[in-house]
């Protein structure tokens, strides 16, 4: 690891900072996908019902 000084504690906190933020928008993703595949086969299953 590279000698940081003093910004030591800075720099650290922002790359966990960044990975928890990056953590946090990939969960998110597959949140929504899962929520939109659900909504898709609803409605999906509504139309062929109707069809």
């Amino acid at each position: 690891m590279p000698e940081l000084g003093k910004y030591a504690v800075a720099v650290l906190a922002s790359y966990g900072v960044s990975l928890a933020l990056l953590g946090a928008l990939g969960a998110f993703s597959l949140m929504r996908a899962r929520r939109m595949r659900q909504q898709l086969e609803t409605l999906e299953r509504r139309v062929r019902g109707n069809g």
